[in-house]
């Protein structure tokens, strides 16, 4: 079993700016310094492509985790998709769409993955990690709603 799911974020931003920011390095390590997160490998800085691959370190629930993902879908300026090729999930996939809306755009982030260890891995991925992650893509959606600078 799969945890899915759907955040939909609002900004004044343009199509354009927005989906450059979805997919900036820098803008991402940013977004996600509570975390300590890192880009250790690939592009680490910048904006990434099609199929380029960043690895993540991160620290999670008191661990330190590493994560290589790599763009498998790239329609600019509409949507691109990255996937798990190496870490800690059975697999992971994010696709990142931007549509323009009135004035600005709205990001929408469909995200589904499975966590490893059978059984204990579906309730771990269903009682925690489900609404963890959606935390995650919500933070980094209100951190590039206000983004100027970049």
């Amino acid at each position: 079993m799969a945890v899915s799911f759907e955040c939909s974020t609002r900004s004044t931003l343009s199509q354009q700016r927005l989906f450059d920011l979805s997919r900036d390095i820098d803008v991402h390590v940013d977004s996600m310094s509570d975390s300590g997160e890192r880009a250790v490998a690939g592009v680490q800085k910048g904006l990434i492509g099609a199929g380029q691959q960043v690895t993540w370190r991160a620290w999670h629930f008191g661990l330190p985790l590493r994560m290589t993902s790599k763009i498998t879908e790239m329609h600019e300026p509409d949507s691109f998709t990255d996937e798990q090729v190496r870490g800690p999930f059975r697999y992971f996939r994010h696709i990142h769409e931007v549509h323009p809306d009135g004035s600005g755009s709205v990001l929408i982030d469909r995200v589904s993955f499975a966590a490893p260890f059978g059984v204990l891995g579906r309730i771990v991925e269903r009682l925690v990690l489900g609404s963890y992650i959606r935390r995650l893509i919500e933070k980094r959606n209100r951190f590039l709603r206000g983004v100027d600078d970049y």
